[in-house]
């Protein structure tokens, strides 16, 4: 019985300084990644809260450029969410299409608009819970959402965040977005965790990139990097 206390308090022990050891490295990597990219912030254009709704679900196996430069045929055509609400998802589609994925981004931005003008007259909802309710909104989008639209803490674990946090040292082979949230949500700042995923974009597009050679030879983190050391 002693003997199986002591190994449960010494595991204990072990993870917990992995955990305050991942805390440091956290709180480094964010100042460094603020001094290198002071003003970053969301990649999609928008001025209304709808907007990025829409554009968070286009923007799935898409480029946020493009996405971009689709919607604005789209509210050209749909200026605000009643008139999005009443488009067929067939119209919608024909205008998003290349995105990709049209018709299934159609149909759920069009389930999504009709909840909102019916539920809840024309506004976003507020609350993460709420938003996951939405068609075609997941955790990264409500995370996204709530951080950006209403400046609550949030953590959007999109492709880039999952791939720099494994390589950085942040979390340790953990691929599911989910997963990799909870894990940064302990070691990450909550006033801090919307910020930090921007310029993780960033840094991913620039620097640490996927489909070339990262160039750690310019990396701000190249030093703590627990890929380099």
């Amino acid at each position: 019985m002693q003997v199986t206390v002591f190994l449960e308090l010494f595991n204990y022990d072990i993870e917990e300084a992995k955990r305050m050891t991942k805390e440091k490295l956290a709180l480094e990597v964010i100042d460094r990644l603020k001094k290198e990219y002071p003003d970053a912030g969301c990649t999609l254009d928008y001025d209304q809260a709808w907007k990025l709704l829409v554009s968070v679900r286009l923007a799935a196996q898409c480029t946020d450029a493009r996405v971009n430069v689709v919607v604005e045929d789209l509210y050209a055509k749909y200026p605000d969410v009643a008139s999005l609400a009443a488009a067929e998802p067939e119209e919608i589609e024909a205008i998003v299409r290349p995105c990709g994925l049209g018709k299934s981004k159609a149909r759920d931005i069009s389930a999504c608009m009709r909840i909102l003008h019916e539920q809840y007259a024309d506004n976003v909802p507020t609350t993460f819970e709420e938003l996951l309710k939405l068609p075609g909104v997941g955790r990264k989008s409500a995370n996204l959402i709530m951080g950006d639209v209403f400046g609550k803490p949030a953590i959007v674990t999109d492709t880039h965040c999952i791939r720099l946090c494994n390589r950085i040292g942040l979390v340790d082979g953990i691929k599911e977005p989910k997963k990799v949230e909870m894990a940064l949500w302990k070691i990450i700042p909550p006033e801090e965790g919307s910020d930090f995923c921007h310029r993780l974009v960033y840094h991913g597009r620039e620097v640490c990139t996927a489909r070339t050679k990262p160039y750690c030879d310019r990396c701000c983190l190249a030093d703590i990097c627990a890929k380099n050391i």
